[in-house]
C-alpha cells in the first residue's frame, strides 16, 4: 500500500529528521489552487449592477489570465498533485524487489550485531557516520560568519536573481546565485551544485537549469559551483589547501554545502526545515555526499552520479584525487584504474575492506531521496537502494527512496519534471 504521509515520529528517531517534510495538512486546510484566490481577490469589491457586470467580466478575465500567464504551471496544479506523478518511482521493479545483492547490510553493526529497533539504529547511524568521517577526514568547524555579499541583482520572470559571494569553508569564498521568488513569508529552498553556478541558472547546457526552473516554481534556490578548481581541472574543495588536504575532497564538498545550508537557513525568505539539495553528474556525487553526511537537508535528488562504486564505469570515478582518491600532488594520471595507474587515497581501502556508498544512503533515513538515473545508474541500482528501503521500514516509513531511469547520462525533460515534482511533494506545505 502506498502511504503519502509517514507514521508519527517516534521520540527516539526525532533527532534523525528534524521535521517530517511529508506531513501535510488535510486538503480542506490547504488552498486548492491559484484560480479561486486570484478570482476572489479580483472580484472582492461590491458586485456591480447587472448592466455593468457584462462590461466588467472581460476585465476580470484579462487580469486573471495575465496572472496565470506568469505563474508556474506546477503551482497551479499544487503540490497535492505531485504525488500522483511520482508515486510509481518509489517501487522497485519486480526483478529487483527485495534483492540486496553483495552489499553489507547497514542493519548490522560493524561487529556483526543486528540492528533491531530505532534506538539501535541511532547508535548504528552514528557508527557509520563516525567511521566514514574517520576514513575521509574530519570536517573543519562550520563557518559562523559567512561574510555574505550581494554583488549584483536583476529581475527574471517571477523572481529576483542575486549574484552573491560568501565564505563556504573557513578559508575560502565562493561566488554563486541566490534566486528569490516574488511573495512574502518563508518558502522552501533547494541548493543546486555543479561545476560552476551559471549552468543551474540557465546559462549553460540545457536541461541542467535546476535552480532557474525551481525558482519559477516558487522555491528559493542557491546555485553553487567550483568555478576556480573547475577551470584548473582540480575540481572539488580542498581543506586547508590542495597541497595538504586533511579531508577527502568529495567529503569537503559536502561540508561546503552544509555551510551553504546554514547561510540559507538564516535568510528571512527561507523555511530552514524545508531545504533540499540536487545536482547532476559531478553535482550528483556532491549532492549525495552533502545530504547523506549532513542531516539537516530535508530531502535530496541525485542525478546520475553513480550511486555506488563501479570500476566498470569510467564516469563512476570515485578513485580520482578530487573525489575519494586524494593524495598530496603530484597526482595519478586521470582515467580508469590500471596496474600502471593504480588508485590512491582512501578509495582503495574502502573497496578492499568492503565499504560502499549504500552505507551513506542509509544515513538519509527517514529523509526522502530520489535517484534520477541515467547511463551510470540503471535499474539494477535498486539492489543497493533496497538497503535504504530496509532501514526506512525499520523506522516505520515507506515511500522514502525513489529512482527514475533514462537511457543516457544527460537529463531529459521528463526526468527533470520528476525532480521538480519530488521537491514540490516533499518540501511544499
Amino acid at each position: 500500500m502506498i502511504r503519502r504521509s509517514p507514521k508519527p515520529m517516534k521520540p527516539s528517531t526525532h533527532q534523525l529528521f528534524h521535521a517530517s517534510c511529508n506531513d501535510k495538512p488535510a486538503a480542506s486546510q490547504r488552498s486548492t489552487s491559484l484560480g479561486a484566490p486570484v478570482f476572489n481577490r479580483l472580484t472582492a469589491s461590491a458586485s456591480p449592477p447587472p448592466a455593468a457586470r457584462a462590461a466588467f467580466l472581460p476585465l476580470v478575465l484579462t487580469r486573471l489570465l495575465a496572472a496565470l500567464a506568469i505563474w508556474p504551471a506546477s503551482t497551479l496544479c499544487g503540490a497535492e498533485g505531485a504525488w500522483d506523478q511520482i508515486k510509481d518511482y518509489f517501487q522497485p521493479p519486480k526483478e529487483f524487489r527485495e534483492d540486496t545483492g553483495r552489499y553489507r547490510s547497514p542493519l548490522k553493526f560493524y561487529d556483526g550485531r543486528l540492528v533491531e529497533t530505532s534506538v539501535d539504529w541511532q547508535q548504528r547511524r552514528q557508527e557509520i557516520l563516525h567511521r566514514w568521517h574517520t576514513m575521509m577526514g574530519q570536517w573543519p568547524p562550520f563557518v559562523e560568519d559567512h561574510q555574505f555579499e550581494i554583488l549584483e541583482s536583476k529581475r527574471r520572470k517571477n523572481f529576483t536573481q542575486h549574484k552573491v559571494r560568501f565564505l563556504w569553508t573557513p578559508n575560502a569564498r565562493t561566488t554563486g546565485y541566490l534566486l528569490i521568488p516574488d511573495g512574502k513569508g518563508k518558502r522552501p529552498a533547494v541548493i543546486t551544485v555543479y561545476y560552476e553556478p551559471e549552468t543551474a541558472i540557465g546559462e549553460g547546457n540545457e536541461l541542467r537549469d535546476f535552480a532557474y526552473q525551481l525558482a519559477k516554481r516558487g522555491f528559493v534556490t542557491l546555485s553553487l559551483g567550483t568555478t576556480e578548481t573547475t577551470k584548473n581541472r582540480t575540481y572539488a574543495a580542498y581543506w586547508p589547501n590542495r597541497e595538504n588536504a586533511k579531508v577527502q575532497p568529495l567529503s569537503m564538498l559536502g561540508c561546503a554545502a552544509a555551510n551553504a545550508w546554514h547561510l540559507l537557513a538564516e535568510r528571512p525568505e527561507v523555511d530552514a526545515k524545508r531545504i533540499g539539495i540536487t545536482g547532476h553528474s559531478y553535482g550528483g556525487k556532491w549532492s549525495m555526499f552533502a545530504s547523506c553526511l549532513f542531516d539537516k537537508f530535508a530531502c535530496a535528488a541525485w542525478s546520475d552520479p553513480g550511486i555506488v562504486f563501479d570500476e566498470a564505469r569510467p564516469s563512476v570515478n570515485y578513485w580520482e584525487p578530487w573525489y575519494l582518491g586524494y593524495t598530496a600532488p603530484p597526482w595519478r594520471k586521470r582515467g580508469v584504474i590500471t596496474k600502471d595507474n593504480p588508485a590512491a587515497g582512501v578509495y582503495p581501502k574502502l573497496v578492499r575492506d568492503g565499504y560502499d556508498l549504500h552505507e551513506l544512503h542509509a544515513l538519509m533515513a527517514p529523509r526522502p531521496f530520489l535517484v534520477s538515473g541515467g547511463s551510470e545508474d540503471t535499474a539494477k541500482r535498486w539492489v543497493p537502494l533496497n538497503h535504504a528501503i530496509a532501514v526506512n521500514r525499520l523506522l516505520g516509513y515507506e515511500n522514502r527512496v525513489a529512482m527514475t531511469n533514462r537511457p543516457k547520462h544527460s537529463p531529459t525533460v521528463e526526468s527533470n519534471e520528476v525532480i521538480y515534482r519530488f521537491f514540490e511533494h516533499f518540501l511544499k506545505p
